[in-house]
């Protein structure tokens, strides 16, 4: 990743990704139980004193009033905003209105620190995979216009490009080409980040960096043909962004995985 020649960022961002929240504070994901998991990763990401945070989609693991209500109190134990994108085991309505007071905020695009953060929606209704409606694209490329002197960074929760697991390419963004035009238009793109698969995936295209991020709960085995749990622990993405425009940016885990994961499972 672009490395600064200034010192000091502008802003400090936690990346936060899949944490499949139950209604009941104990409910577990092949064995782990995710709120504790969550708790436990937010209390490493609040050690580097990030100025924002971004979740990228499925919050919840249940779409329940109760999963978001216990995110919004871990939530504002990182003393910061928190910006929120649905995934697919999130509603996007349900979402929007149990995630919309502070700390949690739910909106199209954010400028800061001389930055222009722009979220998009990939969920489709009632379906495991991500798509572009043209209304969000047209949204998108109009903001993008609209901040052409700002860098950028594009956020949402399905991969637009391959990762290299078989079973996961095939809940990707299936219309990626449109996107990246509108990408390719604006050259202030700096990075477009995502969760949704479960593991860290860093590569460049052009000049931007594409960027996943691990779960705070279950891990996905990268490269793997069908379904598979990798045993690495739960973590977060950090992004350090400069008044030059280039960004630092890295992956931090807890140092053990917190429970009893079960790592035979063939899917959830």
């Amino acid at each position: 990743m672009a490395v600064s020649a200034s010192r000091t960022p502008v802003l400090r961002i936690a990346q936060i990704t899949d944490t499949h929240l139950h209604a009941d504070p104990e409910g577990r994901l092949l064995g782990l139980n995710t709120r504790a998991c969550l708790e436990q990763v937010v209390a490493l990401a609040t050690r580097r004193q990030p100025q924002l945070t971004v979740v990228t989609g499925d919050l919840t693991h249940d779409a329940s009033p109760q999963a978001y209500r216990h995110l919004e109190r871990i939530f504002a134990r990182l003393g910061t905003p928190v910006y929120c994108l649905p995934g697919n085991h999130d509603e996007r309505d349900a979402l929007r209105v149990n995630l919309n007071a502070a700390p949690c905020h739910s909106q199209p695009h954010l400028h800061i620190g001389g930055w222009l953060l722009a979220f998009v929606d990939s969920t489709v209704a009632g379906a495991e995979g991500g798509h572009l409606a043209d209304e969000e694209l047209r949204r998108l490329d109009t903001t993008l216009e609209q901040s052409a002197s700002l860098p950028t960074i594009i956020w949402l929760h399905h991969q637009p490009v391959k990762v290299g697991s078989r079973w996961l390419d095939t809940m990707a963004v299936d219309n990626a080409e449109a996107f990246f035009r509108i990408v390719d238009r604006h050259p202030q793109v700096r990075a477009v980040v995502w969760g949704h698969v479960h593991q860290c995936f860093e590569q460049q295209r052009n000049q931007v960096a594409l960027l996943a991020t691990p779960s705070t709960c279950i891990q996905f085995q990268p490269l793997s043909e069908e379904f598979a749990i990798d045993p690495s622990p739960p973590g977060y993405r950090w992004i350090d962004l400069y008044s030059d425009g280039t960004l630092r940016t890295g992956v931090e885990r807890l140092e053990a995985v917190p429970g009893a994961l079960e790592t035979r499972s063939s899917g959830y």
